[in-house]
């Protein structure tokens, strides 16, 4: 059964550290961490989350956008939990857009990211993946990715009038149903 973790927040130094590398996918511990992560991030409502923010350095991390109450026009996608990720090339298009963390909670900031990244990575299985993620998807990956660098989305905050509280931007930016 999947347990529940507590993220850390900002402030708490494993937030600045790099990641490990994984070595053995198949192992007990990292097929439960994989399973917790996921419960976390479905419990949090959030789209993405990596070890890190569960106190783990390990260079793991779950993208899984689909619609919730922070989130509600995100697309839906399977989550897919990405081991060892690494980037192969990104668009030279960059974009601001809107991101908030698990481990920032109640704000939110316009963050350049690049319109599309390629990426190679393992899956659960131990299996390599290369794949091409685009807008918001590859938005909640470079973030993720960031996270196992020991980097936090406010780092890429260019301009300190593209923060708002998370309370703000559902109301003010959030599609009504």
């Amino acid at each position: 059964m999947a347990r529940l973790l507590q993220a850390a927040e900002l402030g708490h130094p494993i937030l600045r550290k790099k990641a490990r590398v994984v070595k053995n996918i198949d192992a007990e511990s990292i097929q439960t961490l994989i399973d917790d992560m996921l419960a976390t991030l479905i419990d949090s409502n959030g789209v993405g989350i990596a070890a890190p923010q569960v106190y783990e350095l390990k260079r793991i991390f779950i993208v899984a956008s689909h619609p919730n109450p922070r989130y509600p026009n995100a697309p839906k996608m399977k989550p897919e939990p990405i081991i060892n990720p690494n980037i192969i090339t990104k668009s030279k298009i960059i974009e601001k857009g809107w991101e908030g963390c698990l481990s920032i909670p109640g704000l939110r900031a316009l963050v350049p990211r690049e319109k599309w990244v390629k990426v190679k990575y393992y899956n659960r299985k131990g299996r390599i993946v290369t794949k091409r993620f685009e807008g918001f998807i590859a938005r909640i990956f470079l973030h993720e990715y960031d996270h196992l660098q020991g980097k936090l989305f406010v780092d890429r905050v260019v301009d300190s009038k593209d923060y708002i509280t998370e309370k703000e931007y559902l109301k003010l930016f959030v599609k009504k149903k």
